[in-house]
């Protein structure tokens, strides 16, 4: 596909098919340029997808470099992330930094030190359709659990997948406890009334029904992207395929059911769709046909919400954050975090517990209660004198 601009940008942007899918930014503003750099990214494509081809035929545990490491985890899983596009570039930014011949067996404690050093250092990339003022701000740094996930994260799974997929070993593996940066704790957000009123009205139609549905049950973003052979009418559950690979089950209430048997016959396999505004997708360039109804893809639903979010005015609020809105106020309704557990599909309780702070009021009552009916057995009855018989009281 050539290389093409979005309305949201000065520069081109590339979407090519070379053993998977690659997109984004070119960063350059003239087509020419944009071609230029489109044909590089083909050229080291297919040399990654060489060298990988190559390592797994003829792997017998020998020398492992990083670019062939890499290329060979790209064609194995980074591709068929759902953020395939950022783990290519933090490949990328691995294979860059060490340079393509560095082999694994040689990445020490010193080494990731250092790396973990120089990424901490860089900022936030900001893409502005206007020129930065000469006194603008400079942009912040990145965050830890960027550098985390996008970097010390990422040549940790080279390291696993080396170990336990292709049969190496590395004695001086890096302590990778011990490049982790330390994280600010996540926050929970909850949405208020007024504010899911004003989501409500700034959805568009077509993407109503798959808004509900995660309001509904409170998946995450690509789980809510279901089909129909994984909706069982009968058992009155949906199970998909979840963070990790495990299996998540999720009943069909009746909020569900009404939610999703209107859609039935909008597409064969897909349960929720969008309908076409225009004649060409401007993210991608596919020509569709207007009016005609196309699934909801992952990227699709991303800026669906994005753009939800702006017509609604709400800010600090991210889609995850649904997620939290629907386990903050399961909790309130049932004080039950097992339930909370269940319902989020969460392996392990001690993630649930971010929640426990919805029962703040509850305690507060509870230990008011307690307070009181301490201080109704210590005050003392009044005592009353008897009076007898034919006496009158004075």
């Amino acid at each position: 596909m050539p290389v093409y601009k979005r309305k949201n940008t000065p520069f081109y942007v590339y979407d090519l098919q070379v053993n998977g899918r690659f997109y984004g930014s070119t960063g350059a503003k003239s087509k020419r340029e944009a071609e230029r750099v489109e044909d590089d990214l083909k050229r080291q494509a297919r040399e990654q997808a060489r060298k990988a081809a190559e390592a797994a035929e003829a792997h017998e545990n020998g020398p492992l470099t990083l670019d062939v490491a890499a290329g060979r985890y790209w064609q194995e899983i980074g591709q068929h992330h759902a953020g395939s596009a950022d783990t290519w570039r933090d490949l990328e930014r691995l294979v860059a930094y060490f340079g393509p011949g560095k082999l694994l067996a040689d990445i020490t404690d010193d080494h990731v030190a250092k790396l973990v050093m120089w990424r901490r250092a860089q900022r936030v990339v900001q893409h502005r359709k206007k020129p930065a003022k000469e006194d603008a701000s400079p942009a912040p740094l990145i965050s830890p659990a960027t550098v985390n996930r996008s970097t010390t994260g990422v040549l940790k799974k080279l390291f696993t997948r080396a170990k336990r997929a292709w049969g190496y070993s590395f004695p001086n593996e890096p302590r990778w406890k011990e490049h982790w940066l330390q994280e600010a704790g996540e926050r929970v957000r909850e949405l208020h009334d007024h504010e899911a009123e004003a989501l409500d009205q700034a959805v568009r139609s077509d993407y109503e029904p798959w808004f509900s549905f995660a309001r509904a049950t409170g998946l995450r973003l690509r789980e809510t992207l279901i089909t129909w052979p994984q909706v069982n009418w009968q058992a009155g559950q949906i199970v998909t395929r979840g963070k990790g690979g495990k299996i998540v089950t999720t009943p069909i209430t009746p909020t569900v059911r009404a939610i999703l048997e209107p859609l039935k016959g909008h597409h064969p396999e897909y349960v929720f769709t969008y309908v076409a505004q225009r004649r060409h997708n401007p993210r991608t360039g596919e020509r569709l046909v207007k009016g005609q109804r196309y699934p909801i893809t992952y990227s699709g639903a991303k800026s669906a919400w994005k753009t939800m979010r702006t017509r609604s005015g709400i800010t600090g609020f991210r889609f995850h954050d649904v997620r939290h809105d629907v386990g903050t106020k399961l909790l309130r309704a049932t004080g039950n975090l097992k339930l909370v557990q269940r319902a989020l599909n969460h392996a392990d309780l001690k993630t649930t517990t971010r929640y426990a702070h919805v029962l703040d009021e509850e305690v507060g009552q509870a230990l008011d209660l307690l307070a009181r009916s301490r201080d109704k057995t210590a005050t003392p009855s009044p005592v009353i004198s008897p009076v007898r018989s034919g006496h009158k009281a004075t």
